[in-house]
């Protein structure tokens, strides 16, 4: 963990480092940084809540007004630095705030009590599962009204006030319920130090009465945060160090598969450097895609069990050992618990702790010193990598659309990889895209997000909006199913409002087309709607935005030019008309694997 958080720049985190800030920022230490004396009218709790936001890099913060936060927007409107961004319900403001921590390391939202906070609480969870440090902050009631047995509007009707609190607990790693000034200070920045280094949610409750009131804790500029840096145990380093060369150095044809904990831990740079010094191939399990550079030349894939990049499973599952740094192993990523692997041929690195194989476990040691100090011991060996060039053939091309053919799913994906660069990133929506998406291979530069572990339909809209409100240098291209769009369709209209220029590509299908090859039923039809004309309804002339609806290659070919053409100032819609049987091989034989993984009897009692 970076030990010193100061002002930042809009520039995005380098390898999605969450919590630190991007490269070339200001960073001053504690001792570095005098305070000021501010006025009176600024030395408020709603000031010092949105100086703080500013302070970690937090310059828009995702809101729904409602009463009990009114008074606590008026003071973020005046904080110069931060922009309130206004969605149209709490489920997207929370989605926002996870793609803004994507990119930039650290996001906000703001709600109202209960009826607030119970609709953006989905998003939250999915933060706190992908480990995105969000803080969540809610307008509460009067702090007069606590113990009083008054039933208060946005409630459940009862004179307990604590149902939403107590509804965060499960999903943010602090709550910090503020209803008196003398602990307001600590409080708040007791809840933000904490999500900064644990890289989890935090729920913050302002008392409506309580934001506009001047005391004397916030009657100074405050300090910058100074964040004890973790260190690893010594010792315990030197051991795990020892035990994984002496481990690795043996086997015959050892490989490297990245995670997603790489990014909490901070150590996507240092595996790219333990790859340069140990010559194995490297792959990445999905939900860790982006955080290894593609262009890598010992780079050989996604590691998926059955649905891995052509060629990729072949080399992990049969080599005498695998470094595993920061995976998360549930069913999805699994296949159905299909994986061939073996535990005593494993190392698995978590953030801080080091398995190897069947044999010993060392605790308190940092990935990310671990990898560095391997990096020195690790023997050179291309073994695994040299017979991954000696079977590998690379991928074929879809068939050559015949002229007006309905458009394939497969030729639409050949040509959003003709997109790619380092100035874009891409958002890929649960669903089919998730593994179309997958074969995409990244430029150098290119963003890439997706939310795996959570896999929550809808994510998209939202990500999408916070994703290209904290990095205005890139152009997201998102991959969305009309199932999922219809969800959270709502906050283009955001996008329009502050001038985004997403181009996204809405699969039409007409259905939840994962759902359907997992169990398939009438529920998962859905109601087809003119999404072009919708979006061109929420548009209503008001920013810049451009439809299209395409049905053949022809017609793609056309919406593309003009996308990335006249129209790349605009947030560009593409209806993309597919036939509902036209999927991915790889969700087939995934979709079968988790269909059989779901039906499995009970065990014998």
């Amino acid at each position: 963990m970076d030990t010193s958080i100061s002002t930042v720049t809009t520039s995005p985190l380098a390898c999605n480092d969450l919590g630190s800030p991007p490269k070339n920022s200001a960073v001053s230490p504690i001792h570095d940084t005098p305070t000021t004396s501010i006025n009176s009218s600024q030395g408020t709790l709603g000031r010092h809540l949105a100086r703080r936001l500013v302070q970690i890099g937090v310059n828009d913060i995702f809101s729904v007004p409602g009463d009990f936060n009114l008074t606590l927007l008026d003071h973020f409107i005046a904080e110069p630095g931060l922009e309130l961004v206004g969605c149209c319900n709490e489920l997207n403001a929370g989605y926002a705030a996870d793609g803004y921590a994507r990119s930039r390391g650290v996001g906000a939202c703001v709600v109202t009590f209960t009826v607030g906070g119970l609709s953006v609480i989905n998003a939250i969870a999915g933060a706190y599962s992908e480990n995105l440090p969000v803080i969540c902050i809610v307008g509460g009631p009067n702090s007069n009204d606590y113990g009083t047995n008054r039933v208060l509007h946005h409630t459940i009707g009862l004179p307990d006030f604590s149902q939403e609190l107590l509804c965060f607990q499960t999903v943010t790693c602090f709550q910090a319920l503020v209803n008196n000034l003398e602990d307001a200070h600590e409080l708040v920045d007791t809840a933000i130090s904490t999500a900064l280094q644990q890289s989890k949610p935090v729920y913050i409750s302002v008392g409506c009465n309580l934001a506009a009131i001047p005391h004397p804790t916030f009657s100074r500029e405050p300090v910058p945060f100074s964040l004890s840096p973790k260190l690893s145990n010594k010792m315990g380093l030197e051991a795990a160090v020892e035990a994984t060369a002496e481990f690795l150095n043996k086997a015959v044809k050892p490989v490297l598969i990245g995670g997603p904990k790489m990014r909490v831990a901070k150590a996507c740079e240092v595996f790219v450097e333990l790859a340069d010094a140990c010559g194995y191939p490297i792959s990445v399990l999905p939900s860790a895609k982006g955080m290894v550079p593609e262009h890598h030349p010992h780079f050989i894939g996604t590691y998926w069990g059955a649905v891995s990049t052509s060629f990729c499973a072949e080399i992990v599952e049969s080599a005498d050992a695998y470094l595993f740094a920061g995976p998360i192993f549930n069913d999805y990523s699994s296949v159905g618990y299909s994986l061939l692997l073996k535990k005593e041929k494993a190392i698995i690195l978590q953030p801080d702790r080091v398995v190897i194989a069947n044999g010993p476990t060392f605790g308190c040691v940092l990935m990310k010193d671990f990898l560095q100090a391997l990096a020195k011991r690790i023997k050179h060996n291309t073994t695994a990598f040299e017979n991954h060039c000696r079977i590998y053939v690379p991928e074929g091309l879809p068939p050559k659309s015949a002229p007006e053919e309905p458009l394939r799913v497969n030729v639409l994906f050949q040509h959003i990889q003709n997109m790619l660069s380092g100035d874009t990133a891409v958002i890929a929506e649960t669903g089919d895209s998730w593994f179309n998406c997958q074969k995409l291979k990244l430029p150098k530069g290119c963003g890439y997000e997706f939310q795996m572990q959570y896999g929550s339909i809808g994510w998209s809209v939202g990500a999408t909006l916070g994703y290209a409100q904290a990095d205005k240098n890139k152009r997201v291209i998102a991959c969305i199913g009309d199932g999922s769009f219809q969800v959270t369709a709502q906050d283009v209209s955001t996008m329009l409002r502050w001038g985004q220029n997403p181009i996204i590509f809405l699969l039409n299908n007409g259905g939840y087309t994962i759902e359907v090859v997992i169990h398939d039923g009438p529920y998962n039809v859905i109601k087809n709607w003119n999404y072009t004309a919708l979006v061109d309804a929420i548009h209503n002339g008001e920013g810049k935005c451009w439809t299209a609806k395409v049905r053949c290659e022809e017609d793609l070919v056309e919406a593309i030019k003009t996308a990335l053409g006249d129209k790349k100032d605009c947030l560009c819609f593409i209806e993309v008309i597919c036939h509902k049987d036209d999927t991915s091989k790889e969700l087939l034989e995934w979709g079968s694997r988790v269909s059989a993984a779901n039906s499995r009897p009970p065990n014998p009692q």
